[in-house]
């Protein structure tokens, strides 16, 4: 579904990612249902993430916006993607950017970097996080393309196809 004739149908209902993210994965409009992570310079509950969520649904990770390394790269694209998880959304970097774009996955970032994050095991699943001006709320929607993300407490159904 488009984001554009979603804003057009629903705008009341509706709350617009701020953030500017740049699209690196095959699939380049997804949604589903959110799960969330919140984590450092540590993709270690990414994985764990991406390992155990359902199929169907977006993970969304919040990563504080750092820029220093990469919390996914073509090795846990792959796991969502043979998972049938059909996205994915950083606030913060990935790496091995060529690759991602030839894996069946809705990736979304702020950016590249080519350093792989700590292994620490840190960080927080399930929680509402708070980013690009709006709340993400695990069991809320997310739709996203090329033209944006957008948020909404329901599943929305576009009547313009």
């Amino acid at each position: 579904m488009k984001t554009a004739d979603l804003c057009d149908e629903y705008a009341d209902r509706l709350s617009l990612c701020k953030t500017p993210f740049y699209s690196y994965g095959k699939k380049k409009e997804f949604q589903g249902e959110i799960r969330t992570v919140e984590v450092y310079e540590d993709n270690s509950m990414v994985k764990e993430s991406l390992e155990t969520i359902e199929p169907g649904t977006i993970l969304v990770v919040d990563g504080g916006g750092s820029l220093n390394c990469a919390l996914l790269g073509d090795q846990l694209a792959a796991i969502a993607a043979e998972r049938k998880i059909n996205g994915i959304i950083i606030n913060g970097c990935v790496r091995d950017s060529a690759d991602l774009a030839h894996i069946e996955v809705g990736i979304k970032a702020i950016g590249t970097c080519p350093f792989k994050s700590k292994k620490r095991g840190e960080g927080t699943k399930g929680g509402t996080l708070s980013f690009g001006n709006v709340e993400w709320t695990p069991g809320q929607f997310v739709y996203a393309d090329d033209d944006g993300i957008i948020i909404s407490e329901k599943p929305l159904e576009s009547k313009s196809g």
